[in-house]
């Protein structure tokens, strides 16, 4: 097909267009895809654990046969049981208790390290989950004229602070990367040469994640 025929650009846009609508489909499509896949099998897991465990005269499949276990009742079970180890927990029996597992753990060779290794995720993501980027904005990066996107963290303290130029208000922001946000570059700038967006976090993270095909209203 000769390249300067009419017929040849009209196939090279709609190809065009088609690719454009996959990749702007995707963006949408996968996420949920995922979250459901994801959702669903962290539920089943659960499930194929907990029910086991259950006497036959409190698991619903008992009861209602439909020819297939009702997805859930055991991440409920999950749920109900470790809000009732957490309210134990903070009264003084339940403090006193969990303290001296832990040190019958810590004693313990091996089980010790598993043992502190996962409970430092733990806190280490619910301290994190605590703690949100608080608004969007625009910074020069990585040299000026080039603007990007990225999330207020917090105030420079401690050292960072003290040795900021005077007169400059210090913050420390979050640069993602594009696809993948959860990676990025922790900078930190003067105040004054942030540009605030008025978009909210979720907004300017679709936007990061999708390369700028997805902007949110005005």
């Amino acid at each position: 097909m000769n390249p300067n025929s009419a017929q040849w650009w009209r196939t090279s846009s709609l190809l065009a267009s088609l690719r454009a609508n996959f990749l702007t489909g995707l963006v949408v499509v996968a996420p949920a895809g995922l979250t459901i896949i994801i959702v669903w099998t962290v539920i089943s897991a659960i499930d194929s654990r907990i029910l086991p465990l259950l006497p036959p005269q409190f698991n619903p499949n008992t009861y209602i046969n439909i020819g297939w276990e009702i997805p859930g009742f055991g991440l409920i079970i999950f749920l109900f049981f470790t809000v009732i180890i957490g309210y134990f927990t903070k009264v003084l029996l339940g403090r006193t208790l969990l303290r001296w597992i832990e040190f019958v753990v810590t004693k313990t060779p091996v089980i010790r390290t598993v043992y502190n290794a996962i409970k430092h995720i733990a806190e280490t993501v619910i301290s994190q989950s605590n703690q949100s980027f608080d608004r969007a904005c625009l910074i020069e990066y990585p040299r000026q004229g080039i603007w990007a996107v990225a999330f207020f963290s917090s105030y420079a303290k401690g050292e960072i602070e003290e040795r900021s130029p005077d007169g400059e208000t210090i913050i420390s922001v979050f640069l993602p990367t594009t696809p993948n946000p959860t990676s990025g570059f922790l900078l930190f700038v003067n105040e004054d040469d942030v540009v605030w967006l008025n978009m909210t976090v979720e907004d300017a993270a679709k936007l990061v994640i999708s390369a700028g095909l997805v902007y949110p209203k005005t």
